[in-house]
């Protein structure tokens, strides 16, 4: 059976307002396409036609644009949070709909050239996530992990790799979330204890990757994407 995908789209968009003060932020455009439009296209374009989004801030907004997915030619299931979970109380809540496989995680504010067809062959095995990591951007130079022999790491367990950032693309497990009661939760503690067990494998991103965080950083690419500058 082939994977599913969520997409993280419940966050209120703060850096971003005014712009998100009557749009969520997912259908903010860039390249004449929502954020999450780009998203959905490429998840359908590997023959990912499963896929789960989450909502809070201005959910039925969202929902009203992207309908059941039928126009994408993927059927889109709703997880709609109310005020807001954070990322591993929202995929906790969206288990029912995810499964008992591995599944594509997508967070909506990231715009990303990657080809997500490599996802699809992430064999995790005993392991509990695969996480793409990027070059460090400007904003953020510390990085996040340490990646060291396909294997991800917290910068208390190992300095001997290279420091990158999480690009917000992954493959998780839902055993990852077994037993978790639902509520706000963030996801980076859980991705630590996994680490801690060596049960979180990474690669390095080869694409263009941009965490869409500002409105500055959104007319950027708006502008780079109209110009041609990404292969696509």
């Amino acid at each position: 059976s082939i994977m599913k995908a969520m997409i993280l789209a419940a966050g209120l968009g703060n850096r971003m307002r005014p712009l998100t003060l009557h749009t969520p932020k997912p259908l903010l455009e860039v390249g004449g396409k929502p954020l999450i439009v780009w998203h959905i296209e490429k998840l359908q374009k590997i023959g990912v036609t499963e896929i789960v989004i989450n909502t809070a801030w201005l959910g039925e907004k969202l929902a009203n644009a992207l309908g059941d997915g039928s126009q994408f030619g993927v059927k889109i299931l709703w997880s709609h949070e109310g005020e807001g979970l954070e990322t591993a109380g929202g995929i906790i809540n969206a288990l029912p709909l995810l499964g008992d496989e591995p599944f594509i995680l997508v967070n909506g504010d990231v715009w990303t050239t990657m080809d997500f067809a490599s996802l699809l062959d992430v064999q995790l095995g005993e392991q509990q996530a695969h996480l793409v990591l990027v070059e460090n951007p400007p904003q953020h130079l510390k990085g996040d992990f340490i990646l060291s022999n396909g294997l991800a790491y917290t910068f208390e367990q190992e300095q001997l790799g290279e420091a990158l950032t999480y690009s917000g693309i992954a493959v998780l497990h839902p055993r990852m979330f077994v037993g978790l009661e639902n509520g706000k939760r963030p996801l980076a503690p859980l991705l630590k204890q996994a680490m801690q067990q060596q049960q979180v494998s990474a690669e390095k991103m080869q694409a263009v990757w941009v965490d869409v965080g500002t409105p500055e950083r959104l007319q950027q690419l708006d502008q780079q994407i109209k110009q041609g500058v990404f292969a696509q």
